[in-house]
């Protein structure tokens, strides 16, 4: 296993080098620039605040310091933030984010998971229609309008959760939550869907059929360990997408979160800031990519063998 997982971490480090490229050089070739402002900024001032910054050297030096910089955990310091590194940035944004993907993946794991599995018991008939035709319009429908239609409904009409803000209140955390998890439960109920009818049709769920084990006990001793594999091997990419796809339901209910340093750093061209977040979120989706893996060989025998084998 150590063998695997040092493979995994091995074949990371080309990925990151290239999100770090290709988002430093993209990022410089966007007009203007972190300083350009609608009043303009004296010569003198402008001339010592890209001295300040390296922002005077040639764009190859600029990459080569910030990747000396980011090799020793440094991400520099914002440009729109005076006195604050874009770490302390990312530290104090990053809990109220994380906390929004943990709510959102308990979400969609509990609606997703539940939801295929009843699908799968009874395939083509209305009990797999109607669950999957939800999960088909949980895919389509994007949360920006999923956000305002929850609020609309729960927050305005009826009047029983709040809509905006986040710790304050015992229910503030449950519109963003379903607003976040709902596409990924739609992409839950698919894939437990597929893997529970894959094993509903081996031969020990036959044999523990034939052995006049209630059904219950068939689908959840039997059935649910090897039903679920999907979803344990989607679950780490799907929370790296909850928290790094947490932007629009944090500015849509004002979460305090990440999000709104990093959309905030796009308007104002926050080099650092950008890069930061984005080499941030590209490792989390790298690490929790190396989890999701790590769990689905320790459960799955036949992949364990072949790891070991390997």
């Amino acid at each position: 296993m150590s063998k695997f997982i040092f493979s995994r971490l091995l074949q990371a480090i080309p990925v990151l080098l290239v999100v770090v490229t290709a988002t430093f050089f993209l990022v410089r070739a966007a007009p203007g620039g972190p300083f350009s402002e609608e009043k303009a900024v004296p010569p003198e001032v402008l001339k010592a605040l890209e001295l300040k910054y390296n922002l005077n050297l040639p764009v190859w030096q600029q990459y080569t310091h910030y990747l000396g910089d980011l090799l020793r955990g440094d991400f520099g310091p914002s440009f729109k933030y005076p006195g604050r590194s874009v770490n302390e940035l990312i530290a104090s944004g990053f809990p109220a984010t994380a906390e929004l993907g943990f709510y959102a993946l308990l979400v969609a794991i509990l609606i997703g998971s539940c939801a295929g599995v009843f699908a799968a018991l009874k395939p083509n008939s209305p009990q797999d229609y109607i669950p999957m035709s939800a999960a088909m319009l949980g895919i389509c429908m994007p949360s920006f309008l999923m956000g305002p239609l929850l609020v609309l409904i729960f927050g305005i009409w009826l009047d029983w959760l709040p809509i905006s803000g986040w710790g304050d209140i015992p229910g503030d955390k449950i519109l963003p939550a379903i607003t976040l998890g709902s596409g990924y439960a739609a992409y839950i109920a698919r894939l437990s869907r597929g893997g529970m009818l894959e094993v509903m049709s081996q031969d020990y769920i036959r044999t523990a059929r034939a052995k006049g084990l209630p059904e219950r006990v068939v689908v959840l001793k039997h059935a649910l360990r090897g039903g679920l594999i999907p979803v344990v091997a989607f679950l780490g990419p799907a929370f790296a997408g909850l928290l790094s796809g947490s932007f629009v339901v944090e500015t849509i209910f004002q979460i305090p979160g990440l999000g709104r340093f990093f959309v905030q750093a796009a308007f104002n061209r926050d080099y650092t800031m950008v890069m930061g977040s984005t080499v941030f979120f590209a490792t989390l989706i790298v690490l929790f990519n190396l989890l999701s893996d790590v769990i689905a060989v320790w459960i799955n025998p036949r992949l364990r063998s072949q790891v070991q084998g390997g």
